[in-house]
C-alpha cells in the first residue's frame, strides 16, 4: 500500500525504505512543530533553533512508527511469515508481508502489537514530561518534546484501532470474525465492509472541513479516506485471490518442463539459440545429473548486451540452495506466495529432484479470468 520505497538499510534483517512521499509529511510536521508548537513556548528562541527542535522530534515521531511497524513484523517473523520490507510513506508506514497469518489467533496479536507499542510508549514519553516538567534548560526542552511525541503515540495507539479494515483495529476486528467462523475469505468480506463505511466517515468529515474553509485539514482527510476505502477494497481482493489458489492444484496449471543447459554456456549462447527462437522461459543447470541451479528469462531481459557476450549462465542463475520450488500436488498459493516473496513471474515445479514443469504469471491469470468468466 505504501508503494516501493528507497531502501537505506536493514532491521533484524528486514529491508528499511522510505517512499519519497513520505518526505511530503516530513517536511509538513515539522513546519508545523517549528513554526506553531515549539515557536508558542519558546519566544526568544531563533527560526533556526525551532527548526532544529522541529526536525529533531520530527525524526523521533517517525522512529516510533517504524518501531510501531517493527513489533508487527517481529511478531509476524516469530509465527514464520517472511516479512520482505517496512517502508515510510505519507500515511505513516507499512510493512509488507509475504502471506496473510496462518491462524486467526496469530493475526490478533500481530494486529495488536503495533498499536499496543505505541501506547506503551506514549505513557513511557509523558512519564519523562512529568519528571522533566520543572526543569529548565536542555532538560525542559526534553520534556516538552517527550510531551508532543506521548500524546501522538497514544493518538495512534487509539486512531491504529478504529476497526477499518486494514488499520490494525480492522485486522483486530478480523481475526475475531475469523476465530468465529473459521472462513478467512467470509471474515475479510465483513471487515472489508466495515473498513469502506469508516473510510467514507473519514471523507465526509474532509468533506466537512472543506466547505467550512479548512482546505488543508478537510484534503488531508479526504486523501485518507480514499486511501483507507481502496485499501480495504484491494486487501479483500486479494483474499480472494488466495482463496481461489488454495482450492487448486500447482498441477493443474503447471506448463512445460524447463530446458537443461550446461553451467558453462555462454549467455549469449543461451538466448540466441535457446531462449528467443523456441520461446523458452526457464532453464534447468545441471551438471552431473544434480541440480545446480535455475535462470528464467526475465532475468536474462535485464542483462545489458555486453554482459550478455561476456557472462556464462552460472553466473547469473538463481542457484539451488536458494531456489524455492512447489511440487504438482502443492495448492497454487504456495507458488503465488513465493513469486511474491522472491518478486518472480515463474515458479519451478520439482518432482523425485527432477524440473518437471513451471508455474508462471500467464497460467495464474488464465485461471483467474476463467473463474471469474464462472460468475
Amino acid at each position: 500500500m505504501g508503494g516501493k520505497g528507497i531502501p537505506l538499510g536493514r532491521i533484524f534483517g528486514i529491508v528499511f525504505c522510505v517512499n519519497p512521499s513520505w518526505l511530503i509529511i516530513f517536511i509538513f510536521t515539522t513546519w508545523t512543530l517549528a513554526s506553531g508548537y515549539y515557536s508558542r513556548i519558546y519566544l526568544d528562541w531563533s527560526p533556526a533553533a525551532n527548526i532544529t527542535a522541529g526536525v529533531i522530534t520530527s525524526l523521533l515521531f517517525f522512529a516510533s512508527v517504524l518501531v510501531h511497524e517493527l513489533m508487527h513484523s517481529v511478531v509476524a517473523l516469530r509465527q514464520g511469515v517472511a516479512v520482505k520490507s517496512i517502508t515510510l510513506f505519507i500515511f505513516g508506514g507499512i510493512a509488507e508481508i509475504a502471506e496473510e497469518p496462518k491462524k486467526a489467533s496469530d493475526e490478533f496479536v500481530m494486529a495488536l502489537a503495533g498499536p499496543v507499542t505505541n501506547l506503551v510508549l506514549g505513557a513511557i514519553l509523558l512519564g519523562l514530561w512529568l519528571g522533566l516538567r520543572d526543569f529548565g534548560g536542555v532538560g525542559g526542552v526534553i520534556g516538552i518534546g517527550a510531551y508532543w511525541l506521548g500524546l501522538v503515540n497514544l493518538s495512534l495507539g487509539i486512531c491504529n484501532m478504529v476497526p477499518g479494515f486494514p488499520l490494525d483495529g480492522g485486522r483486530v476486528l478480523r481475526s475475531i470474525l475469523w476465530g468465529r467462523s473459521g472462513n478467512l475469505c467470509s471474515a475479510t468480506r465483513v471487515a472489508s465492509i466495515v473498513g469502506r463505511v469508516v473510510a467514507g466517515v473519514v471523507i465526509f468529515v474532509g468533506v466537512c472541513f472543506i466547505l467550512a474553509g479548512d482546505w488543508l485539514n478537510g484534503m488531508w482527510f479526504a486523501l485518507m479516506g480514499w486511501f483507507l476505502y481502496n485499501a480495504a477494497v484491494s486487501s479483500y481482493r486479494q483474499i480472494q485471490l488466495d482463496d481461489l489458489m488454495s482450492r487448486h492444484k500447482v498441477i493443474e496449471v503447471m506448463g512445460q518442463s524447463c530446458v537443461v543447459v550446461p553451467p558453462d554456456l555462454g549467455v549469449a549462447r543461451l538466448i540466441n539459440e535457446y531462449a528467443q527462437p523456441h520461446g523458452q522461459q526457464c532453464f534447468a543447470v545441471m551438471q552431473g545429473g544434480s541440480l545446480e541451479g535455475m535462470i528464467f528469462f526475465d532475468s536474462l531481459r535485464t542483462l545489458i548486451r555486453d554482459a550478455r557476450n561476456k557472462q556464462t549462465v552460472d553466473q547469473i542463475m538463481i542457484s539451488a540452495e536458494k531456489l524455492k520450488c512447489v511440487a504438482p500436488d502443492d495448492e497454487l498459493i504456495k507458488a503465488l506466495n513465493i513469486m511474491r516473496e522472491q518478486e518472480l513471474s515463474q515458479v519451478p515445479v520439482m518432482q523425485d529432484g527432477y524440473v518437471v514443469g513451471v508455474v508462471n504469471i500467464e497460467k495464474l491469470q488464465a485461471l483467474i479470468d476463467q473463474h471469474s468468466g464462472k460468475k
